[in-house]
Order: C-alpha cells, then structure tokens, then sequence
C-alpha cells in the first residue's frame, strides 16, 4: 500500500483501536532526567531477557534517548492516565511534579507502578518515522500487585 496522507490518517486510526498496556521510558541527559510515554513495548527474548520499545524521531528527547547507554521502562497502573499524558506532551518540565523515584542502578521509575525495568541498550534500528530501541534487561522490579493501565481508541480504559 502506498503511503499517502490519507493511510497514514486511517493506519493511526485503525492502530488505536488495537489495546496496549502505557510505559513511561527514562533516561538522563547528564543529571536532567528526560522520558517519553510509550504503548509501544514489549519483550523479545526470555534468553537473555530482551524488550523494545518505541520513540517517534520528532519527539523532544530522541537526540537523547539515541545515544543513551541505558534506559528504565514504568509499566505504568490504572488511574496514571495523567501522568502518561503529561510525558505524552512536548510541554513543561514532565518531572517536576514528581511521582519518580530513583533506582539502586541510577534510573529513574515511576512510583506506584505495576512494574519496572532497567535496561542497557542493546541495539537500536530505524523504523520509519520511529527508533526502535531495544534494551537487555539488567534489573526487574514488580513493587505493586495494581492494575496495569490499558489506553485504546485514545483513552485510557479499566481491565475487567
């Protein structure tokens, strides 16, 4: 299929209604932290552990996040729709009203999340419009038995 203005409209539409679980992925340009909202995540391997995750080339962050060395992933929980917008947006500070907490490794995850990951960078590829970043997980954390967070149709929905 060619791409055109129109399936470009109609592929993001057709995307959105598929359900995806909502991340916030962190990194550090020197000592500011910086992070992006993403729904695209998911493992690749079991042996050595392996995820990936998504970051469109036109997002704030990309220089960083292209040359980071590490990455933490925040799967985040039901009721964090406001915080997984606001890292959404390419305005304000996204850290200063907090919610974060630092990692025995340096990262920074969010708190009260379902679960966490801190990665090293494995390999990056380009995808399109997007990097696909994947990260050899050093460092696992499952601090909450919450309900994992679910965005389709762009909106956030509850698990039943």
């Amino acid at each position: 299929m060619p791409a055109t203005a129109d399936t470009a409209v109609l592929f993001r539409d057709v995307m959105a209604r598929y359900p995806s679980g909502v991340t916030i992925v962190t990194t550090t340009d020197g000592p500011r932290p910086v992070g992006f909202t993403a729904s695209s995540f998911c493992s690749v391997s079991a042996q050595p552990p392996l995820v990936l995750v998504c970051l469109a080339r036109k997002a704030h962050c990309y220089p960083v996040f292209a040359h980071a060395d590490r990455f933490a992933v925040s799967i985040l929980a039901t009721g964090q729709g406001a915080l997984a917008s606001r890292f959404a947006s390419k305005n304000g500070d996204k850290f200063g009203a907090g919610g974060f907490v630092p990692t025995a490794r340096g990262g920074l995850v969010v708190a009260d999340c379902v679960a966490a990951l801190e990665c090293t960078v494995h390999d990056r590829r380009p995808a399109g419009d997007h990097l696909i970043m994947v990260g050899a997980v050093e460092q696992l954390c499952a601090p909450s038995e919450l309900t994992p967070a679910v965005y389709c149709d762009r909106r956030f929905a509850d698990l039943v």
